[in-house]
């Protein structure tokens, strides 16, 4: 059964929104009109959503924002309701207390990302400059937390309906900037980092070096064996994401050509879906991110439909636009490298939405929430409650939790020490 949307203009951003409420969140399909006898004769589910009701239906009094055309000033007032916050505020005749659809496309959209703003060092959108960091509620999915509001308010109105049931799932996301701490370097680039630990006075390092290049020990950052087992036994499907970008000051990648690393990352895509960690200046050079796309494609022989940006960089609206141009699905790229968070406001994947052009678009986005870097300086036992504040909220509204971790993560260096423990604690509390 459709739920019949009446409002007095159906617009691009109503659809969208509409369609991630209702229909990826809920599970309900959604159909719209702006023909009075048209809403007054459907029987099945249907609310509303403009300045007036028409009779004593389910209404939801409308922000403007929906019906309004590219990015400009946005009063925003945030409040507090029931268990998390909201803004847009509208009248007592409205079902809910503030237009959940219009504050779920300001966040979706990330519309605040096409206002002007001070970006760091990477020329990323930080974290601080959000509303949800400002207003106390990043680590909460509002989105979602939001639909089942809306969906208690549906089920009161209309009892004998039931809702389809969507599952809680967990992705784990392991980044591979570097496949290799020692190995597979090159003699050149073996060199220069002997001399660099040299003039560093890292005599431990140059020891662990040589102990690797020689075959007396496995290299620190391959930890692929043991990602593998940790998520088979758990019958989890990460995916895993490779850099196959040039070596440069950002990117210290491994040759693409090197036949140690390709049988290496063939045999992860034996287990588990794979995709491609587009490198720092391949991000806004689509011809660059071309080049990667067709290195990835000759080594797995399968098109590529995932992406992952280098350093978490995203810059709106023109990397997402470079993606859909090379013809790529999805990307695993939107979230804070300083903030644990949903920093779109759901834990649902959506369709990216282009302010500019006023149109959903074919990429699909997936928002993690959790990054190893948010952790690396904090005890863990206090992570680990964090993280699993959020994993609960996630299991709540049967949403996705997203986390990325890094495979020299797993490492044995002083930095990660704690690091496998750890992660196995939060994979078991995800699944349990």
């Amino acid at each position: 059964m459709k739920l019949l949307v009446y409002t007095h203009k159906v617009t691009p951003r109503l659809r969208f929104v509409f369609k991630h409420i209702c229909t990826r969140i809920l599970g309900i399909e959604v159909s719209f009109t702006s023909v009075v006898e048209e809403f007054i004769a459907h029987q099945g589910l249907k609310i509303s959503y403009t300045k007036k009701p028409l009779a004593k239906e389910l209404f939801i009094q409308s922000h403007y924002l929906l019906f309004e055309e590219g990015v400009g000033d946005v009063n925003l007032k945030i409040e507090p309701w029931n268990t998390t916050k909201c803004f847009f505020r509208v009248g007592e005749q409205s079902t809910l207390p503030f237009d959940i659809f219009a504050a779920s496309f300001y966040l979706l959209s990330r519309y605040e990302e096409y206002l002007p703003y001070v970006a760091d060092s990477f020329g990323r959108f930080p974290p601080e400059n959000s509303i949800a960091y400002q207003y106390h509620f990043l680590q909460q999915p509002v989105v979602d937390i939001w639909a089942y509001e809306f969906k208690a308010v549906l089920q009161n109105k209309f009892p004998k309906f039931q809702f389809p049931i969507k599952q809680f799932e967990i992705v784990p996301i392991i980044d591979i900037p570097v496949a290799y701490q020692y190995a597979q370097k090159g003699l050149v680039r073996s060199i220069g980092g002997i001399a660099k630990d040299i003039f560093s006075f890292k005599f431990k390092d140059i020891y662990q070096r040589f102990m690797v290049v020689f075959g007396f020990r496995r290299d620190g950052y391959n930890t692929f064996k043991w990602l593998v087992n940790i998520h088979r036994k758990r019958k989890l499907k990460p995916i895993f994401f490779f850099l196959l970008g040039d070596y440069t000051a950002y990117d210290k990648s491994i040759q693409h050509q090197n036949k140690e690393f390709v049988s290496q990352i063939k045999s992860i895509a034996d287990y588990f879906e794979v995709g491609l960690k587009g490198s720092y200046l391949a991000l806004e050079d689509v011809k660059m991110l071309k080049e990667e796309k067709h290195r990835f494609e000759n080594i797995f022989n399968i098109p590529l439909k995932k992406n992952r940006n280098s350093f978490s960089k995203l810059k709106l609206p023109i990397v997402y636009r470079n993606l859909i141009d090379l013809e790529i699905q999805e990307d695993y790229t939107m979230g804070y490298v300083s903030e644990p968070g949903f920093r779109a406001g759901t834990c649902t994947p959506f369709q990216f939405y282009d302010l500019d052009y006023e149109m959903q678009t074919p990429l699909r986005i997936h928002s993690y929430c959790v990054l190893d870097h948010n952790y690396k300086h904090q005890d863990l036992n206090r992570g680990f409650k964090s993280i699993k504040a959020m994993i609960d909220i996630v299991k709540k509204v049967n949403g996705t939790f997203s986390l990325v971790t890094h495979n020299y993560t797993f490492s044995k260096n002083e930095e990660w020490l704690g690091w496998r423990k750890f992660y196995k604690q939060i994979l078991d509390e995800s699944i349990s």
